[in-house]
Formats: C-alpha cells, sequence, structure tokens
C-alpha cells in the first residue's frame, strides 16, 4: 500500500515552505516517525516525519522547491510492496469452437485484436482530482512508482483539458516553454537564493523602518555588582541546576521591572488603537543555524533566574540543530538581544513588529569612570533602547533605560522591588 508524504501545517499563517535537505532517497527503508526531509518555513526549520515504516518511493518535490500545505511531495510504499507494477498475465493460446456451418467442418473462432489495458492504480487524492473533472484515468500517465497516478498527474491532465483549444483539423501541439535559465557563479561571486526565513527576515526588518517612527536612545552599566554577584554564587548556582548563571536572566528581570513601571515600551499599536499588554513575553535574540531568530519567554514575570537561564540554553541548543517550532517565534511583547556576545561595542537594534521596543546589550569592557570623586576603571556595558516613537515618549525611553541601568548597578532592588 502506498502512502501519500504531503506538507503539514507547520505553523500559524505558513502557507507555503521550501523543502530544505532530503535525509532519505528513493529505495531507502525508513521507519515510522524517522525524519525524511527539512522543511524551510519563514519561520523556522521543520523536520518532517514519515508516517510509517516502509520504503520511500518517488520523490516529486526536490531540494529547493516550494510545496503549500497539504501539497504530497513524496511517496513511500510499505515494506513489501513491489517497487513496479505486476507484469500482465501471458495471453492465453488462441481457443477454437467448433461452428456448425453449413459444410459441417469446425472454423476457428477470430482472435482478439487487442489485449484489453491494465488497470492503472490511481492514488486517493489523484482520483478526487479526476471526477471532479471528469477526466479518463486510464488516459493519465502516471510518474509514480509502477506507473500510479499522482495528484500531480491528475492535476496535470484537469489544466490540460482546461486549457486546450476547441480542436480543429490543423491543430498542433504548443511547443513546450523554454526552461529558466539556471544562476550562473563565478570564480569572482556565488549567488545563492534566499531561504524563506532569510526572505521574511528581510521582508520584516524593512516593513519595521518604513512603518514606524524608530528612535535609538543609550545609557552606559556598571556591571561591577552584578559580576560580583554572579562570582559569588556561580559554583552553588551550577551544582543545583546544572546550568551557568549567566547575564541575561539579570536583563530579562531588570527589563520586566522597567516594563511594569513604563507600560507604552509593552504595547503595540492596533489601527487607530495602543493596546496595552498586561503579559511579559520577553523575546530573546539566539544566533546560530541559519539566522538569528527569536524565541520568546511565556509568562517571563513568573520564571525564577533559574528557569529563564535553563529555556534560554535549551533555546540555544534546539536554534543550533534547527529544531525550533515556528509557535515559539511568535507573540513576544518586547525583545532583547545581545550583540556583545560577538563583540560589539555599540548598535541600534531594529524592533520586531509590531512590538514597541527592542533592548540592545554589548559587549562589558572596562573602562575609566568617575566614581564617589575619583577615577577608577570598571567593567561597563553600553545598553540601547529602540522604540517606537509614536506611543513611547523620548521620556519615557530614557526613564526606561535608567531603570535598567538601576537594576543591574543594584541587583537587590530587583529582589526587593523598590
Amino acid at each position: 500500500m502506498a502512502v501519500e508524504i504531503q506538507i503539514p501545517s507547520v505553523g500559524e499563517s505558513v502557507s507555503e515552505v521550501e523543502l530544505g535537505e532530503w535525509l532519505k532517497k528513493e529505495g531507502d527503508s525508513v521507519s515510522q516517525d524517522e525524519t525524511l526531509v527539512l522543511l524551510e518555513s519563514d519561520k523556522a526549520t521543520v523536520e518532517l516525519p514519515a508516517p510509517a515504516s516502509g520504503v520511500l518511493g518517488k520523490i516529486i518535490k526536490k531540494q529547493g522547491d516550494s510545496a503549500v500545505i497539504g501539497e504530497t511531495i513524496a511517496i513511500l510504499e510499505s515494506a513489501g510492496s513491489a517497487s513496479a507494477a505486476p507484469a500482465a498475465p501471458p495471453a492465453d493460446d488462441v481457443k477454437t469452437t467448433p461452428d456448425a456451418g453449413a459444410n459441417g467442418t469446425a472454423t476457428a473462432a477470430a482472435a482478439p485484436t487487442s489485449e484489453a489495458p491494465a488497470q492503472k492504480f490511481v492514488m486517493p487524492a489523484a482520483e478526487r482530482v479526476v471526477a471532479q473533472n471528469g477526466l479518463d484515468a486510464a488516459s493519465i500517465e502516471g510518474t509514480g512508482p509502477g506507473g500510479r497516478v499522482l495528484k500531480e498527474d491528475a492535476q496535470r491532465a484537469a489544466d490540460a483539458k482546461a486549457a486546450a483549444p476547441a480542436p480543429t483539423p490543423a491543430a498542433t501541439p504548443a511547443p513546450a516553454a523554454a526552461p529558466a535559465k539556471p544562476i550562473v557563479t563565478s570564480e569572482f561571486e556565488e549567488v545563492q537564493r534566499m531561504t524563506p526565513l532569510r526572505r521574511t527576515i528581510a521582508r520584516r526588518l524593512l516593513e519595521a523602518q518604513q512603518s514606524a517612527a524608530l528612535l535609538t536612545t543609550f545609557n552606559e552599566i556598571d556591571m561591577t555588582a552584578v559580576m560580583a554577584l554572579r562570582k559569588d554564587n556561580q559554583d552553588v548556582f551550577s551544582k543545583k541546576y546544572g546550568i551557568k548563571l549567566g547575564f541575561m536572566s539579570f536583563f530579562v528581570k531588570a527589563v520586566i521591572d522597567a516594563l511594569k513601571m513604563f507600560p507604552a515600551v509593552n504595547s503595540e499599536i492596533r489601527g487607530d488603537n495602543i493596546v496595552y499588554k498586561n503579559h511579559y513575553d520577553i523575546g530573546v535574540a539566539i544566533g546560530g543555524g541559519k539566522a538569528l531568530v527569536v524565541p520568546v519567554l511565556r509568562n517571563a514575570d513568573r520564571m525564577s533566574f533559574a528557569q529563564v537561564e535553563q529555556a534560554i540554553t535549551e533555546y540555544a541548543t534546539r536554534v543550533k540543530d534547527g529544531k525550533i517550532t515556528p509557535d515559539e517565534l511568535i507573540g513576544g511583547t518586547f525583545t532583547i538581544t545581545n550583540g556583545g556576545v560577538y563583540g560589539s561595542l555599540l548598535s541600534t537594534p531594529i524592533v520586531n513588529p509590531p512590538q514597541s521596543g527592542i533592548l540592545g546589550m554589548h559587549t562589558i569592557q572596562e573602562r575609566p569612570i568617575a566614581k564617589n570623586g575619583q577615577v577608577v576603571i570598571a567593567p561597563m556595558m553600553y545598553i540601547a533602547l529602540t522604540y517606537d516613537h509614536r506611543i513611547v515618549d523620548g521620556r519615557e525611553a530614557v526613564s526606561f533605560l535608567k531603570r535598567i541601568k538601576d537594576c543591574l548597578e543594584n541587583p537587590t532592588r530587583m529582589l526587593l522591588e523598590v
């Protein structure tokens, strides 16, 4: 029995995917739930598992092809099925039957001039197309294993029937369309097609700059207190939770504290309305894999420092392995991005629509500063807030950053909520 491998739903609002690498080739044996191919959507890369055990038959969609949700991309044969249609049985010997003619002699019955055509196996999805368009299944050329008629074969026949002009004596088949020219590369340059994820990133960043009044404000943080707190508790924290205590949990907590004081930064514009969010779903930008993605910490205000660090560590691993899901990338209310891990000293991040703000962290660098009337060397970090000036005033943006600075230079304030 053959099973059609179809594109499943891979996330809200995703209607089309691009096929990535096929991990199996035609003729390979596969086990149920074993990954067959990678699907690249505009949100993430998703693994497509085998719905049953068997042998991978015809691959209809190759790597780089686009496919819509529900479209058949391959055929999975059962392990015991033959790869080709059974041969037609040999024709019986011509039989003669007596014919009581006028002369009393037997005459041979006329042999059939042609054999009846073997019945084609039509896939269930193809049968629907055949029935809907009044097609003759026997006249459709099947491209599936053993000549099976696939949905795509039936659809091509239906399209050809709809497009065919009225027959005329002089009718001649139209010439085939010229194939598209392949992308040519040379020793001086290499051309690669953008992935759906990269195309979406490009589109959304451009939309953000064109549709919002973006402005960036800066401040700097003396990281001495946070670094000392991490150092004093690192061993105990690592032994208890199995992960290191990083900087991101401190920033997530400080951001939530500031968002509660300045709710406009945690809002969005919908038409002519401002929607203030009473929940704190913090997106954390993570690099690795094919692009920078922003998985979301749901209800981060209810998470402990350890839970934040564990969630980020898990996300980072799954992003690297290409196993992040589209649902984990949507619905954030505010975003934090850390360019400091790559050595960035200062930058102006771009908001993630429809959010109204994004915080940029940067590298920690020892610099001379004035403290208590003296010049001292301290570990300093620049931070940047890019915000939508349509709903966030400059006073609120500056005060928001100042609150984050106060929380991180005095971490106990976050615990005492003062």
